[in-house]
């Protein structure tokens, strides 16, 4: 047993050793979002994602977020300010941060950057993105097996490639079902707005829809379908809550397991730049449960979309397709390339923008 004398020799030995060789430090990690993580939708999927990380890592890493960060020159002040305080891993969340990341990592080569969405890396900007259109071909089956109206109103943010293709997948995925469906669009022009999205899917059920699907990050959308006793599609989490009888499915982003990796990456010293997209088959998109009104064919259906989907028996981008004027952009026996998904400008036939 140390004697006193021992003991506090011990004591002050340590306590004269330098910092890091008593504790490292925590990395710093900041999550950036556009909308608030109260959304229940985008923002607040990501941050469901940093939730798990603190639980994963505990003691290594100190997490924080900052929320309604609007796209432009505010984001690059916010992100200039994370790194500047030393935060070593940042992840930057939509699409239209990728431009501030990249110059604030030109900044502060020392920290990374995630960049949630986008298609530019720089060797300490990395990219994810996730392959909704999976999901939205899955979506597409369903509305067009349950729809008797044969017209989805689809809530759109803004036309970007990312929203575009999720459109393109659902239209004709749902025509191969049902050749007359049809999917009115209403832009919005913003991720985050539920009055605006509420009228949106308002007037779109107005104009005969019987469907809805949105690509914005409120619960507004279900929970019109829910009062107007029409049916939907849950947007990045589950929605059934706020439409227990309206919501068909949901697309879910599970942004853990990627989360997690990179910061383990980090704190291990083996990190690099690179670009991923995943799906189905990679977890980091799930569809949540099936609702009371998908009957057993349809389920069946959707489940054979699925499943193909993650075998690479099927993709949703098979052709033929043509687009609204009746060009073929993809020809029979052809699918469309990532290259050619990540700048699609054009809408598919069936689609009334």
């Amino acid at each position: 047993m140390h004697s006193r004398r021992a003991l506090l020799a011990t004591a002050a030995s340590i306590a004269a050793l330098p910092r890091a060789a008593r504790a490292a430090d925590p990395l710093k990690v900041a999550f950036v979002y556009t909308g608030p993580i109260g959304d229940l939708g985008y923002s607040y999927q990501w941050d469901q994602a940093r939730l798990a990380l603190d639980q994963a890592l505990g003691p290594r890493i100190a997490t924080r977020y900052v929320e309604n960060v609007p796209e432009g020159p505010d984001c690059e002040r916010v992100l200039r300010d994370l790194a500047g305080a030393g935060t070593g891993l940042i992840f930057s969340t939509s699409f239209g941060f990728m431009n501030s990341a990249l110059k604030a990592a030109r900044q502060f080569p020392g920290t990374k950057f995630e960049q949630g969405t986008g298609y530019k890396t720089v060797s300490n900007v990395a990219e994810v993105n996730i392959r909704w259109y999976e999901a939205r071909a899955v979506c597409g089956t369903i509305a067009a097996m349950t729809s008797k109206s044969g017209i989805c109103g689809y809530v759109a943010p803004y036309p970007i490639p990312e929203v575009i293709m999720g459109v393109n997948a659902f239209t004709i995925a749902a025509r191969r079902v049902n050749p007359a469906f049809k999917v009115r669009l209403i832009w919005v022009n913003t991720w985050f707005d539920p009055g605006r999205e509420a009228d949106a899917a308002k007037s779109l059920i107005d104009q005969g829809a019987d469907i809805l699907a949105t690509h914005t990050d409120s619960p507004a959308v279900m929970q019109t379908a829910q009062a107007r006793g029409i049916h939907a599609f849950g947007q990045s989490s589950d929605q059934a809550r706020f439409g227990p009888a309206a919501q068909l499915t949901a697309i879910v982003d599970h942004w853990d397991p990627y989360v997690i990796a990179r910061t383990k990456a980090v704190l291990d010293g083996g990190w690099t730049t690179g670009s991923l997209w995943a799906g189905f088959r990679d977890g980091l998109l799930v569809l949540a449960p099936y609702g009371p009104a998908v009957t057993p064919p349809v389920r069946a259906a959707a489940e054979a979309v699925r499943t193909g989907i993650v075998s690479g028996a099927q993709h949703p981008f098979a052709g033929p397709v043509r687009d609204q004027a009746g060009t073929v952009r993809i020809a029979a026996g052809e699918t469309a390339p990532d290259a050619d998904l990540l700048r699609m400008s054009w809408f598919a036939e069936g689609v009334a923008s």
